[in-house]
């Protein structure tokens, strides 16, 4: 039986001790919730705990809190978001979609060590999954840290840039604002760099202004947030392209992407010197999704994904590592 936070191998159908505490406070919460995953005849009950909810996206997420040891449905305090599976004619794969995010979440924090929000699959009391995941903006008291997604910091709206506006932009853009806002830039730009590799090595292509944000820590000073809202997106919509902003604000170019059409090594190597970080630093970065290669393949293969998209994720994953091994010259 595998905990369905972080995957450890346990003996009760449970979380791990080390998920409890992370999500729970510690406290024995069931991995099944007591009441249905929306549909026709409890929407309106969703309905009335969702309308204060201050989450941004497409996809349909509901605010929960613990109460005592359980998780109960509310409309404002929330501490935990969950994600039923989103209804979508026009993607596939989608019964896999909460397992892909939680997925794609534990391998960035547990092997490639990005900082990201707490999460685990959960069951609705008719079996169906869901992906939960503990907000990092409310503190133990109820009150909420300050946070800014590059959206807002760039003023960008519906009613000032369309209906695409966090589509508008580059990783450059959010990369030159984390150093203008973030204290410790350096260290923030590293990470920043990471999350943006990451995201293109494991087919995230929903990667956008609103994914990316900034928070106020305890002392005060800015940091960059934990990552969020991490999967494969190509699984569900395979012709998505590869990133969903540019890497540069110009017309860059390399003779690699001239040839082929998408980002590899060169285009990393150059995304990472324009901030500055040393050549050092920046191979050690990418060289790991290279290094670890086999890690995640068993990590993939110890998922909950269903077979035909268990190989899909790796199947995406094993080409873009294949883009990043070298470029030519």
């Amino acid at each position: 039986m595998k905990c369905l936070g972080c995957y450890k191998i346990i003996e009760k159908n449970e979380y791990c001790l080390s998920c409890r505490k992370k999500l729970f406070d510690g406290k024995r919460v069931s991995t099944v919730l007591e009441f249905d995953k929306p549909k026709a005849d409890n929407i309106s009950m969703y309905n009335e705990h969702s309308k204060k909810m201050s989450i941004s996206g497409v996809q349909l997420k509901y605010s929960l809190k613990l109460v005592g040891n359980k998780l109960e449905l509310c409309e404002t305090n929330g501490q935990y978001i969950i994600k039923p599976i989103p209804t979508a004619d026009h993607l596939e794969m989608m019964e896999d979609a909460p397992e892909n995010e939680h997925l794609t979440m534990q391998i960035a924090s547990q092997i490639f060590n990005i900082k990201t929000a707490k999460n685990a699959l959960i069951y609705f009391r008719d079996g169906t999954p869901a992906y939960i995941t503990k907000r990092f903006d409310v503190k133990g008291d109820g009150t909420k840290y300050i946070q800014e997604d590059f959206a807002q910091i760039t003023n960008r709206t519906n009613e000032t840039h369309g209906e695409s506006y966090k589509y508008e932009g580059s990783y450059l853009e959010i990369g030159e604002l984390i150093k203008k806002y973030v204290p410790a830039s350096m260290i923030a730009i590293e990470n920043f760099f990471k999350i943006v590799l990451f995201n293109y090595v494991f087919s995230n292509g929903d990667a956008h202004l609103k994914n990316f944000s900034v928070i106020r820590n305890d002392f005060g000073e800015m940091e960059l947030s934990p990552s969020y809202d991490l999967m494969s997106t190509i699984i569900h919509s395979p012709s998505e392209s590869d990133t969903a902003l540019h890497l540069f604000d110009n017309d860059f170019e390399s003779a690699y992407y001239s040839t082929y059409g998408h980002y590899g090594r060169m285009e990393f190597e150059a995304f990472a010197k324009k901030f500055g970080i040393v050549e050092v630093r920046y191979l050690r970065i990418i060289d790991a999704f290279i290094e670890k290669k086999d890690a995640v393949t068993k990590f993939i293969a110890n998922s909950l994904l269903s077979t035909d998209v268990r190989q899909k994720y790796g199947d995406q994953f094993l080409d873009k590592v294949q883009r990043i091994l070298s470029s030519p010259q």
